[in-house]
């Protein structure tokens, strides 16, 4: 029989409801977004510039040119102001000019329409004004050589020919201007041995050259090297002859590319002497033609006086 009188067991279960942990990784997490937004930004607008517009972004930010003055004594007031109202309030009447000294160097005392400039006023003045354009003028030089410079590699990456090659290109800027070197690698000759003719590569890479050096409105010297323990079948042409011919085939080459006949100022062979590497003159590397730029001075103002 069963047992109706069994009690009836209810279980309520209570859920409680956990604290409110807040939304701060929400901001954290949107902040590390915008941040990771810029930074893919800034990449991507670095990677689209190029040299040249870099070049001038770092010269924009920490320019190269600097006057060479100290401070406004050496000027053309000396030192003086015309009159003293620049410091007064607005509306306040000008003082009388009274008798000052012009400057530390002058003993005399009078007005300061007399005294301008002081002991620099014929001479102090066109000294520094023709200091500050020389040094602007070689700012300008050194930034249209960087410039060339950073043209002729991207002009070379961007040939799929030469792209094996680029170990054999070599372009520097350097005190005296541009430096170019188009040598022989192991197994990547840029002369065939013993032929005065570049192959083609080296045309390639001449052919890219010549509009940007014909650009610098500079002069060349280009020289031809070869290394050490050459073989020449023919006894009355040896490395002298061979590099003069490798020098001389570049210039013309040059100049089916743009290159005037103006701009070049010397073409010579050096046969094995100064080589690239002088420590190893056999290694293939000192095979090579050299391209000197030279960047010329800035010309004597003509009112500067010897």
């Amino acid at each position: 029989m069963a047992n109706y009188d069994q009690p009836i067991i209810i279980k309520k279960i209570k859920k409680n409801k956990h604290a409110h942990h807040g939304g701060a990784w929400k901001i954290a997490y949107a902040d590390f977004v915008t941040a990771m937004m810029a930074f893919f930004l800034l990449m991507w607008l670095i990677s689209m510039t190029t040299p040249e517009q870099k070049e001038g972004l770092a010269d924009y930010f920490a320019p190269t040119s600097a006057s060479n003055s100290t401070s406004g004594s050496g000027g053309i007031l000396g030192g003086t102001a015309m009159d003293n109202s620049g410091s007064m309030m607005s509306g306040s009447s000008a003082d009388v000019i009274t008798d000052v000294e012009a400057s530390p160097q002058s003993a005399d005392k009078g007005t300061t329409d007399n005294n301008v400039g002081g002991v620099t006023r014929d001479s102090g003045s066109g000294q520094s004004a023709s200091s500050d354009n020389d040094v602007n003028l070689s700012s300008e030089q050194d930034q249209a050589f960087h410039s060339a410079a950073a043209s002729i590699k991207q002009a070379w990456q961007a040939l799929p020919e030469l792209t094996p090659f680029m170990d054999n290109l070599l372009v520097e800027k350097t005190e005296d201007g541009l430096d170019i070197q188009i040598m022989d690698q192991q197994g990547r000759p840029m002369f065939p041995e013993g032929s005065k003719y570049p192959t083609e590569v080296t045309r390639v890479a001449l052919a890219a050259i010549g509009p940007i050096l014909q650009q610098l409105n500079s002069q060349l010297n280009i020289s031809g090297h070869t290394a050490a323990g050459g073989r020449y079948e023919n006894p009355r042409y040896g490395p002298w002859e061979l590099s003069a011919d490798r020098a001389n085939v570049v210039r013309s080459t040059l100049g089916e590319f743009g290159l005037s006949d103006d701009r070049i100022k010397s073409v010579i062979g050096r046969a094995t002497d100064e080589p690239f590497f002088p420590n190893d003159p056999y290694m293939a590397a000192n095979e090579r033609v050299r391209i000197s730029v030279i960047q010329a001075p800035p010309p004597v103002p003509m009112a500067l006086k010897p």
